[in-house]
């Protein structure tokens, strides 16, 4: 028989890694504003404490097309490796970090409702869901601590002051032990607390009670005659929890049924059971102050669909956010200390700009354009943060497949460049980082800066990995091994017919010829790969390159080549040298130009003691794969596997390629073969292109 589980060992092991006994801590009033000396940051109010939570978990900067970009690591998500991680949205979350910051400093945003907004799938939501679970997760944290009080009566002397056989009574709204502090004391303690404090936030008590909690301090007042010491020996102070899933500090509103929307959601309800107990549902303690803001309290709620609240609720939205405060139901103004983020789409922002009524909302929100991914390579890494050979069992994806997926979301955000020269695919490749002719980092600015809505319209992503799916479960029933671009091209097609967002039949037509483009881009990344697999052998590009510089050395020197198998000197190959600057794509007229420079260049490096490499020259090494290719194809017979007759040589050299783009570009067996197929049907068309 097996060892039995030791549950008492693990869990003693689990406190004393946790050091539970730290985050449980409670104390009277005095113990506490000893720790407000020792660290004031622990009264923070939620804007300080959130925006504290996004800068600690690090930053850093680069420079995007001239422009200084902070990128926040809060959003890499790391603790929960990267699961809801934003990418390539850093300058609208800058934009969101600089509005907490603004906020936490009391510049004004903090009266403010947030709004993100961009179009459905653009990461609206998990930018939210992340704040949501960085806080539960700060609050834990010793440089995240915060505290609430309850009121006690554990020797029965209060005569039902809290409620009949009452012992504990929490503050219902989890409020900040420093708003005990009556009004007139206040400045002193602050001045007493701030005094020799060297950080960036200085102690500052803002708000008053929630009418229980106020209702039992006045009450105590009464019984103690003043008393204030007596009446802080019925406080105690504890460390608190941010919890949507407990409902503390957090909170989640979702808009109903606009019929059975109740505004008592918000700000809470009578509690019909304490009536009785009471005597009046007017008193303080027999009210559930459980809405959504109450609940929120020292934390954040999250408006989802913020613009599809009945109007009754905005009139709560916009107190909430201006004065701070909420109005439960036969109670006074209630002050509340919460981030408020409502998000929206497109759709629902155009009808709050016609709609006049919403005027005073629109006053009180700091909108944040939240857009779709532009950059390709960032677009690449959201789908293979699900689909990864991690996650991947017993079927494989071929090279280029998720890169294509991308490149066809980013054609259809992008808008139609002004410059007439210019494709969608070209300003895909700028916006990529990649360098074009005649292209400078400030003409992308430029591209950048004449759109007017790019980025919030075109396909979701949501969309993308749907079809992914899609395709990757056919390909399992089917019994294939492997997942190709083509099959996911097919996916996405058809589910265009489909699609519930787009009913403009121009707009599919578009999405269909943009679909197009990306399969003729493939085409030709594939047509290139099986080109250096095949003209991949290093000695004969050698040799090829040393043939090329040897005549091009004659050419400027006006010298004569000597011809290795007679012996005899010859005039320069002009025809080899064209055969190589054609696939430059160097001009009759600039070729003398060209081997000029490539000679100054190798007579630079020689004088640094440095030996010239293809490899230095892009456009040189590829242009002599692309001839050493010309020059090999026709012996490998690449187009004899259409016919499927290929005889044992033959196959030789086409295993040998097989195996070059299996180590060198990432194939497996089926996707290598796949391709090595479909381009031997392209050679057997006729359908080369110099590249």
């Amino acid at each position: 028989m097996g060892s039995s589980i030791n549950f008492r060992s693990m869990v003693q092991n689990y406190q004393d890694k946790s050091n539970l006994h730290m985050l449980h801590w409670s104390g009277t009033f005095d113990e506490y504003l000893d720790l407000v000396k020792q660290n004031p940051k622990i009264s923070r109010n939620a804007f300080q404490r959130m925006f504290d939570m996004i800068i600690e978990a690090g930053t850093e900067e680069y420079v995007d097309f001239k422009k200084p970009v902070v990128r926040y690591k809060f959003f890499d998500d790391l603790p929960n490796n990267g699961k809801d991680a934003v990418f390539g949205l850093d300058v609208a979350l800058m934009k969101l970090v600089n509005i907490l910051k603004a906020a936490a400093l009391g510049y004004g945003t903090e009266k403010r409702v947030i709004l993100l907004h961009g179009p459905v799938g653009s990461a609206k939501s998990t930018i939210c869901r992340m704040l949501k679970k960085g806080l539960e997760a700060y609050s834990r944290t010793e440089k995240g601590s915060l505290y609430t009080f309850e009121w006690i009566d554990e020797k029965n002397e209060l005569g039902g002051i809290l409620g009949k056989d009452t012992k504990v009574f929490p503050s219902p709204m989890h409020e900040e032990p420093l708003l005990l502090i009556p009004e007139e004391l206040r400045t002193q303690l602050c001045d007493e607390i701030n005094r020799g404090q060297q950080g960036d936030y200085r102690i500052k008590i803002e708000g008053e009670l929630s009418p229980p909690s106020r209702y039992i301090f006045r009450q105590l007042m009464d019984k103690y005659n003043g008393d204030l010491v007596k009446v802080f020996s019925h406080v105690r102070v504890r460390r608190m929890f941010l919890s949507e899933a407990d409902r503390i500090g957090i909170g989640t509103f979702q808009p109903k049924d606009e019929k059975n929307q109740d505004s008592t959601e918000l700000t809470g309800d009578i509690n019909y059971r304490k009536i009785a107990e009471y005597g009046s549902d007017s008193d303080p303690r027999a009210f559930n102050f459980d809405g959504e803001f109450n609940v929120a309290n020292r934390g954040l709620i999250e408006f989802v669909e913020v613009l599809k609240l009945d109007v009754a609720f905005l009139y709560d939205l916009l107190g909430a956010s201006q004065e701070h405060r909420v109005k439960p139901k036969k109670f006074a103004q209630t002050h509340i200390d919460e981030v408020i983020i409502g998000h929206t789409n497109e759709p629902e922002y155009r009808r709050l700009q016609d709609n006049e009524f919403m005027e005073a909302l629109r006053d009180r929100t700091v909108k944040v354009d939240i857009p779709y991914i532009t950059r390709f390579k960032d677009e690449i890494r959201i789908y293979k943060k699900d689909f990864n050979s991690q996650k991947m069992r017993g079927i494989s994806i071929a090279p280029h497949t998720i890169e294509m997926a991308a490149m066809w979301a980013i054609l259809t955000r992008l808008e139609k460049p002004k410059k007439a020269n210019l494709t969608r695919l070209q300003k895909l490749k700028l916006y990529d980082g990649r360098t074009l002719p005649n292209y400078t980092e400030d003409n992308v600015k430029e591209l950048r800066k004449e759109t007017t809505h790019e980025g919030l319209a075109g396909i979701s992503p949501r969309y993308i990995q749907d079809k992914i799916s899609n395709a990757i479960v056919n390909a399992q029933q089917n019994n294939r091994g492997s997942v190709n671009p083509f099959m996911i091209i097919n996916e996405l097609e058809s589910g265009l017919k489909s699609h519930s967002l787009i009913s403009n039949e121009d707009l599919k037509t578009e999405y269909r010829e943009l679909l197009g483009v990306v399969k003729q881009e493939y085409e030709e990344i594939i047509k290139s790969e099986v080109q250096r697999a095949i003209s991949a052998d290093e000695s004969a590009l050698q040799r090829l390159c040393a043939n090329y510089i040897d005549n091009i050395k004659a050419f400027t020197q006006k010298e004569k080549v000597k011809n290795p198998f007679s012996g005899m000197d010859e005039e320069p190959d002009e025809r080899l040298m064209r055969s190589i600057e054609d696939k430059m794509e160097v001009t009759e007229s600039r070729k003398e130009d060209t081997r000029r420079e490539i000679m100054n260049y190798i007579g630079a490096l020689a004088v640094e003691g440095k030996k010239f490499n293809y490899k230095m020259n892009e456009r040189l090494h590829k242009a002599l794969e692309l001839k050493l290719f010309e020059d090999q194809k026709d012996s490998i017979k690449l187009t004899s596997l259409v016919s499927s007759v290929v005889d044992k040589d033959t196959q030789e050299k086409i295993d040998i390629v097989k195996t070059r783009l299996i180590k060198d570009f990432g194939y497996d067996e089926i996707s290598a073969t796949d391709v090595l197929h479909y381009v031997a049907s392209i050679f057997a068309r006729g359908d080369i292109k110099n590249k």
